[in-house]
């Protein structure tokens, strides 16, 4: 198969399982020179006109936070709406962490789903993104943080995730708990000495496996994207996270098909952003610190308080209240949930809920509603032109309450949290820039690095 020039229409398709992770894809093909564009529901023939030089579509998705069962009725249209495109690559993006368990957000369930979509006889997967300090080595997966490497079961975030916390970084044995198909393993070993390509033909089969592609370091990066590139054949379905977008890119530079010096526009600094957060990352908690101490004004939301129907209203009226007069001050509004994992609103949010007569799933639906009906009425009631959201699932319930239909990226910020433009039919939300930040995402001046356009360490 020629592999110094690429095919005609579009290059891959996937599906988010959360908004940040969805923009993360974006963020990384755009960066590389693939143009690319985010929808927030399907995309019709018309809104795909809009964007001729695409070479990537995404669909951004709410997965990662559902039942197999949900996923079920949802994942079969959203995929075979994307299958449609014509791509030669249909990916399900997947967490860098692999956030996933058999009861909620399920990556097997997903790929039992979507390997049927498309006529490839391998599934490969690559997890491992040294960009953002995620790597890959003989099947297990780690992250860094502060600098330090963890085997992801022994990660301090990961391994005591409140949903799905990982207790096996071995990815073949993590995903077993998830599907009875066959999962295997190219490793860096195979990868760097140039046999990869025969084992992928050995591994492949009519049972159609997952093959887990080891992402160390750059080298490995690019034989990745090289082996999946070269061996798609007539289509492939992979569950993949960011990693893919840089690993394709890796390869495609070494082909002289992408420029040598990838990079992203700066953005303005604007007098004003409004932040929500429904994470309970300790990252954001250290950004929600630092811009308290540096002028924003923070609102914790009262949880009992909007959880129960009674006082709900009265609630979000408060921290909106309290975010517009900031704002007509010059002062950034950050109305906030939680403060880390360890804050009282996250050790008692099982009583909490219990007490609003609510199941914890129902409950962080609810919170995440919340904000985004903060966000709504502020931009109703404010002059902004910039806004954040942090945390996957709330990024999900605020960018689908705002009547946004697509997002392309704008500037770099943090790697995997992009400046976003936001595309819309009404008038009023066209434009909005937005950045949607997984909870992980960013240094702790992050917020400040919105409002600034740049990074400010």
């Amino acid at each position: 198969m020629a592999d110094n020039r690429w095919p005609d229409g579009l290059l891959l398709a996937y599906y988010g399982d959360d908004f940040t992770g969805s923009t993360d894809v974006m963020e990384a093909f755009s960066a590389a020179g693939v143009p690319t564009v985010l929808f927030l529901r399907p995309p019709t023939a018309d809104w795909l006109k809009r964007f001729p030089e695409v070479r990537c579509v995404g669909l951004a998705g709410q997965s990662r936070g559902r039942s197999p069962d949900w996923m079920d009725r949802e994942l079969p249209q959203a995929f075979a709406s994307l299958a449609k495109l014509g791509a030669p690559i249909l990916q399900y993006k997947v967490c860098s962490t692999f956030d996933s368990s058999p009861a909620v957000g399920s990556i097997g369930r997903a790929i039992d789903i979507g390997v049927p979509l498309m006529p490839g006889n391998w599934s490969p997967m690559v997890v491992g993104a040294p960009r953002l300090k995620r790597y890959q080595a003989f099947g297990n997966l780690f992250a860094a943080v502060d600098g330090v490497g963890y085997r992801l079961d022994r990660h301090p975030t990961m391994s005591r995730h409140p949903v799905t916390p990982m207790a096996e970084a071995d990815l073949r044995l993590h995903l077993a708990a998830q599907t009875p198909r066959r999962s295997e393993l190219i490793d860096m070993v195979q990868l760097r000495t140039g046999d990869a390509a025969a084992r992928v033909q050995a591994l492949a089969g009519a049972d159609v496996p997952v093959v887990l592609l080891d992402v160390l370091d750059e080298e490995t990066l690019a034989a990745a994207g090289r082996l999946v590139w070269t061996q798609r054949g007539r289509g492939l379905f992979t569950a993949s996270s960011s990693g893919l977008q840089y690993a394709l890119a890796a390869h495609w530079r070494s082909q002289g098909l992408l420029p040598e010096q990838p990079s992203l526009p700066v953005a303005a600094p604007v007098p004003v952003i409004a932040v929500v957060s429904g994470s309970c990352s300790p990252v954001t908690a250290a950004q929600i610190a630092w811009a308290q101490g540096q002028g924003f004004q923070a609102e914790r939301l009262n949880l009992p308080r909007l959880l129960d129907a009674r006082e709900s209203e009265v609630e979000i009226e408060r921290v909106v209240a309290a975010a517009v007069g900031a704002i007509a001050l010059g002062v950034s509004p950050l109305v906030y949930s939680a403060a880390g994992p360890d804050d009282a609103a996250v050790r008692q949010f099982d009583a909490t809920a219990t007490q609003a007569g609510l199941a914890r799933g129902e409950a962080a639906q609810r919170v995440g509603e919340g904000l985004a009906e903060v966000m709504r009425r502020l931009l109703e009631r404010a002059p902004l032109q910039r806004i954040v959201v942090a945390g996957g699932d709330s990024s999900g319930e605020v960018a689908s309450a705002l009547d946004i239909t697509a997002l392309s990226v704008v500037a770099g910020l943090a790697p995997g949290a992009p400046l976003c433009k936001a595309w819309s039919e009404r008038r009023e939300r066209d434009g909005l820039e937005i950045v949607l930040k997984g909870g992980q995402m960013g240094t702790a001046s992050f917020f400040g690095a919105v409002r600034a356009g740049r990074l400010l360490d």
